[in-house]
């Protein structure tokens, strides 16, 4: 049976919720997420600008509490496991906007109509992932050798993403979507943000549901590959739902400010595969050899970085190329 527990009291948790909620709130009522608009670079940088900077505040705020509660040792490593789960969701959840670029496109979704549906997206991540997280701890809390079946599926995860690093997922064959579009009454065209619209009476689903779908159960699949990534850093059931919830909150952020700029990653998706790889060898190979976590923390951050660069520089010849043909 493995160690679960957490230093996180019942104020902390909802407290935290309450975080969450307000953010959500603000977003939605406040800062123009009823209205429907075309995200700007500028405001899309604001706002991963401010997740990044609230989960490294959020970060400091552990340290300073567990080194009053429980000393330097243990604020040093909960801080570090926090960052490192953090930096591994966010890394991963990447590979999300990949997919959030190809349905938009698929659907021919206008751009001002992207964050409302985004908004939803996020909502239900969260209500989901807090479902496997505490599914996720409830297994290793049972039965630790679940760690080593997370272990082996990353590592075959990761290897699978490498070998199909450049294949392109076919909507038009995908079964959910051919299931939903003989099953439900679709209009022909968007109408706005909304959801459904009654026609003569008549129920309809508009396009805006099928993406939302499919947005939803995208998170579903890349959460099966985070959730037991993160478990490689931490058991601690409060460090899991934080560093997942502070990479999903800044994901659509992300998607806004990188969307335009997606094919420029292209190496990216090798990184993210061979960190799933490097996480999924860390848990099986922790019973003979142990990783520290500010070893896991540099291995990741260094693989991401070098993948980005990569990415950054040999896509340049093919902009000029482009640019010279032009």
């Amino acid at each position: 049976m493995a160690n679960v527990e957490s230093f996180a009291t019942g104020p902390m948790w909802a407290g935290f919720i309450l975080f969450v909620l307000t953010m959500l709130a603000l977003d939605l009522f406040v800062f123009g997420g009823r209205k429907a608009h075309r995200v700007a670079i500028k405001e899309a940088l604001a706002w991963v600008t401010a997740w990044v900077c609230l989960a490294f505040a959020f970060a400091g705020l552990l340290w300073w509490y567990l080194n009053d509660t429980q000393g330097a040792e243990v604020a040093q490593r909960k801080t570090l496991e926090f960052i490192a789960g953090y930096l591994i969701e966010q890394s991963l959840s990447v590979d999300n906007m990949f997919v959030f670029v190809m349905i938009f496109g698929f659907f021919a979704v206008p751009p001002e109509l992207q964050r409302r549906v985004l908004l939803y997206g996020v909502l239900g991540a969260i209500v989901m992932r807090a479902g496997m997280i505490l599914a996720g701890v409830w297994l290793v809390s049972e039965f630790a050798w679940v760690l080593y079946v997370f272990g082996a599926f990353l590592v075959i995860t990761g290897i699978k993403m490498l070998i199909f690093a450049e294949a392109e997922p076919d909507l038009e064959k995908n079964p959910l979507l051919r299931w939903l579009r003989v099953h439900l009454r679709i209009t022909p065209g968007f109408h706005g943000e909304s959801f459904f619209v009654r026609q003569n009476g008549i129920l309809w689903a508009t396009p805006m549901f099928l993406v939302l779908v499919l947005i939803e159960v995208s998170d579903v699949v890349f959460a099966v590959d985070s959730i037991p990534a993160i478990f490689a850093v931490t058991t601690d059931p409060f460090i899991v739902f934080t560093s997942n919830i502070f990479a999903i909150m800044g994901l659509r952020a992300l998607y806004f400010l990188l969307a335009d700029m997606a094919e420029r990653f292209h190496l990216l998706k090798y990184g993210l595969s061979l960190v799933l790889v490097f996480i999924g060898g860390k848990m099986l190979a922790a019973p003979w050899f142990h990783v520290p976590i500010q070893w896991s923390l540099s291995i990741v951050a260094s693989i991401i970085l070098i993948s980005v660069v990569a990415s950054l520089t040999w896509s340049m010849p093919k902009a000029v190329a482009t640019g010279e043909e032009a």
